[in-house]
C-alpha cells in the first residue's frame, strides 16, 4: 500500500491516484444561471469597495444626462409595446431626433451619435421609413449609423457595441430593435429569471459606463394583471425589468394609446398619445388623465344627446365601453358643472335635449297595481310647476307600484293627470300633489287623489 507522501509525490512527478482523477472526470456543478463552478472559481478575487455614509454624501455627481427629456435617461432602459403598434417607428423618430439635434414627443433632444440595430428590418424597408420621416432633399445626420445584422450577446454582439462606443465618444444613444434578436438563448437548467435578468444585465452595465441612453425594443403580453398595472403586461419575467434602470410601456386600450414610464432615474409618466399616419411620427398630447378626462366627457355628451331618454349611469358604460365607475364619478362631476342635467333617480340628459324631461317622470309599468287597475298605458305624467333648484328625484309608492315623482323645491305644488280615472276621478281629471318640508315620510297628495283613494296618507307616501 502506498503511504500518503508517496501519492503527493507521485502527483507532482505527473502521476495520479485513482482519487484524483475520479475527480477530474465528472462533469463540473454548474450554477442556476449555468456558469461552471470551476470556471467562477478561477475568476480573480476582488475586494468588494466599501464606503461610508460620511464619505458617500462628500461625493459630487455629475447630474443624471437625458438623451430625450422626460423620457430617456443614460442606462438602460426597455421599451415594451405589442407587435406592429409602433414602437419602431417611435424609435427611429427619436434615433432621427437625437442625431440631428432635433424634436421628438415635442421636446428637444441631446444631439450626438446614434446606432441603431434593426435587426427585424432589411435596407429597403429603412430606407421607406427614412424617406417618410425626412422628406426628399431633406439633409440626413451624419451621426446615424445602421446595423441589420448583429451576433448575439455572448457571440460578439456586446463586444462589438463597445468598441463602436469606444469609437464614438459622441455617442448619445443605442438602439436595439428586438431584445430576442440579440439575447441568448436560454441554457435548458437556467431558471426563467436568471435567464431573463443576465440578458439586460450587461447592456445595462455598458451603458451605464459609458454614460449613453441603450433602449431594447421588446414586446408586450396580451394580458396584464387583475390590476391593470400596464408594467405588468411586459413578456417575460420581472427579471427583465428588474435589470433595466427604465421600462416604458406603449399600450392602446379603448380610449387611445398611452406611454407609460416608470424608472430609478426618471419621473413616472403617463401620455396621452397618437400617431400621425401621414408624418407617420409619434405625437405627445399631454398628461393621459387630463387628455382622457376630455375625452371621456366627449364621449358621454355625444351619447346622451343621441339618447332617446334620459340615461343611467349603468347604460351610458354599456353604450360606450367606459367602466361603470369612471362614468358614475365623471357625471357627478360633470352634473355640478352644468354639463349635464340630471332628470329623476340616477338618471341624465344632455342639455339641449329637454325634450326628454317630460319623459324622466313617467310611470311606464305594464301591470296591474293593488288596486287591479290596468297599467298597460303610462299612467300617471308629473311635472313640477316651481322650477327652483332643490331636492329631485323623490320617490313616492302607490299601493304596492313605486313611481317617480320630480318635485324641485322643499316646498312646491306638483299637478299631474291621471290617464285612467276611476271612481272619485273623471277619465284624465286632474291630480293635485304637495311637498311638504321634505320630512324622511311625506304626504305628497293633500287629498283625495282622482284614482278613488280616501286616505291619502295610505295611498300616497313620498320617500325623499
Amino acid at each position: 500500500m502506498r503511504a500518503p507522501d508517496d501519492e503527493r509525490a507521485a502527483t507532482a512527478e505527473g502521476g495520479s491516484c485513482p482519487e484524483t482523477e475520479r475527480i477530474h472526470v465528472e462533469e463540473p456543478l454548474r450554477h442556476g444561471n449555468g456558469e461552471k463552478r470551476s470556471d467562477r472559481s478561477r475568476e480573480p478575487r476582488k475586494k468588494p469597495a466599501i464606503v461610508s455614509a460620511t464619505a458617500l454624501r462628500a461625493m459630487t455627481f455629475d447630474p443624471v444626462r437625458f438623451v430625450v427629456p422626460g423620457y430617456l435617461a443614460e442606462g438602460l432602459t426597455l421599451l415594451a409595446g405589442r407587435p406592429k403598434l409602433g414602437k419602431s417607428w417611435l424609435m427611429l423618430d427619436m434615433a432621427i431626433a437625437v442625431a440631428a439635434g432635433g424634436e421628438s414627443l415635442g421636446v428637444n433632444c441631446t444631439p450626438g451619435d446614434v446606432l441603431f440595430l434593426a435587426l427585424e428590418d432589411n435596407q429597403r424597408r429603412l430606407r421607406s421609413r427614412l424617406d417618410r420621416l425626412m422628406p426628399a432633399g431633406a439633409p440626413l445626420p451624419d451621426g446615424l449609423n445602421f446595423a441589420i445584422e448583429w451576433p448575439r450577446a455572448s457571440a460578439g454582439g456586446l463586444k462589438f457595441i463597445e468598441e463602436w462606443l469606444a469609437e464614438h465618444p459622441a455617442a448619445r444613444l443605442v438602439v436595439i430593435d428586438v431584445l430576442a434578436a440579440f439575447r441568448d438563448p436560454r441554457h435548458g437548467n437556467q431558471q426563467l429569471y436568471d435567464g431573463d435578468y443576465s440578458a439586460l444585465k450587461s447592456l445595462q452595465e455598458i451603458a451605464m459606463r459609458a454614460a449613453v441612453a441603450i433602449v431594447v425594443v421588446h414586446h408586450t403580453r396580451k394580458s396584464g394583471s387583475e390590476a391593470g398595472d400596464p408594467f405588468e403586461k411586459v413578456s417575460g419575467t420581472l427579471g427583465l425589468s428588474g435589470a433595466a434602470d427604465s421600462v416604458i410601456v406603449l399600450d392602446r386600450d379603448g380610449v387611445g394609446c398611452t406611454l407609460y414610464g416608470r424608472g430609478r432615474d426618471i419621473p413616472e409618466f403617463e401620455v396621452a398619445s397618437e400617431f400621425d399616419r401621414k408624418a407617420c411620427r409619434w405625437r405627445a398630447l399631454g398628461r393621459a388623465d387630463e387628455v382622457r378626462r376630455t375625452d371621456e366627457r366627449k364621449t358621454i355628451l355625444d351619447e346622451l344627446k343621441q339618447a332617446d331618454e334620459p340615461l343611467s349611469p349603468n347604460e351610458i358604460a354599456g353604450a360606450t365601453g367606459m367602466r361603470q365607475t369612471n362614468v358614475r364619478k365623471l357625471l357627478s362631476k360633470m352634473c355640478k358643472a352644468g354639463e349635464v342635467l340630471k332628470r329623476g333617480r340616477g338618471r341624465y340628459i344632455h342639455p339641449d335635449r329637454t325634450d326628454l324631461e317630460a319623459r324622466d317622470v313617467t310611470d311606464d309599468v305594464s301591470a296591474a297595481d293593488a288596486t287591479g287597475h290596468d297599467r298597460e298605458k303610462p299612467n300617471i305624467n308629473v311635472t313640477a310647476e316651481n322650477s327652483t333648484p332643490g331636492h329631485v328625484g323623490h320617490k313616492v309608492t302607490k299601493g304596492t307600484k313605486a313611481i317617480t315623482i320630480h318635485v324641485d323645491v322643499e316646498d312646491a305644488d306638483v299637478t299631474g293627470r291621471c290617464a285612467a280615472g276611476h271612481n272619485a276621478g273623471e277619465p284624465g281629471s286632474d291630480v293635485t300633489f304637495r311637498a311638504r318640508d321634505c320630512d324622511p315620510v311625506t304626504d305628497v297628495t293633500g287629498g283625495r287623489s282622482g284614482i278613488g283613494h280616501d286616505d291619502a296618507q295610505a295611498a300616497w307616501r313620498g320617500r325623499l
